[in-house]
């Protein structure tokens, strides 16, 4: 009797481990390229946080040129007259300006002639007298006779009383006048720091 073989033929193969393959493949792809965007986002972060830190640190030396300049003319004539040049005002705005506006600063003093510190920043300020009237002392009047009207810090202490004002408050020291610095900080990436200091001084 003769023997009949009997062929087997291999079965199709569908491809579905393929299909898995490429579709961890494509997750796997998707996740690397969010932590390469997240570590870019952090370290943009992070750089820009010390911008704006260098910036500040930059202002503030802005308000510390301000202020030696104010104590050097405390006690003078000087204070009494606006003056441009040096970035002063012997009255307060009469609407608050917009700090962010380069027009709020077309009178401010630069330091370093416009030159960029050693963190890139460029910095200015002005000062204004926080009194209500410009170009005239802090207790007198104007040719129309108002009053001038400054904010202002007088140390004070209980009186004997006397001719003048028996069992009221005797001064105790020279009044002081309130003097607003406001500084601004320009720097890399745009970075833009506006600080604002308030200094009481004698007249």
């Amino acid at each position: 009797m003769r023997a009949i073989q009997l062929r087997s033929f291999p079965q199709r193969q569908k491809g579905v481990i393929l299909f898995i393959a490429l579709i961890v493949l494509v997750a796997m792809t998707l996740a690397g390229i969010g932590m390469v965007r997240s570590f870019d986002t952090g370290n943009a972060a992070a750089g820009n946080l010390g911008f704006k830190q260098m910036s500040l640190n930059s202002g503030e030396a802005g308000i510390q040129v301000a202020y030696q300049w104010l104590v050097a003319q405390a006690g003078t004539p000087n204070l009494i007259n606006s003056n441009p040049a040096q970035g002063y005002f012997s009255s307060r705005p009469v609407t608050e300006p917009d700090w962010g506006s380069s027009s709020a600063w077309t009178n401010a003093v630069v330091l370093n002639a416009g030159a960029a510190d050693a963190a890139g920043n460029v910095v200015s300020y002005v000062i204004h007298r926080m009194c209500t009237l410009p170009n005239t002392a802090y207790n007198g009047t104007n040719a129309a006779m108002v009053q001038n009207q400054c904010a202002m810090a007088a140390p004070t202490a209980a009186g004997a009383g006397g001719s003048m004002g028996v069992g009221n408050y005797s001064f105790s020291g020279a009044p002081q006048v309130y003097y607003r610095i406001t500084a601004r900080s320009v720097g890399p990436r745009n970075t833009a720091s506006y600080i604002q200091a308030m200094v009481a001084l004698s007249n």
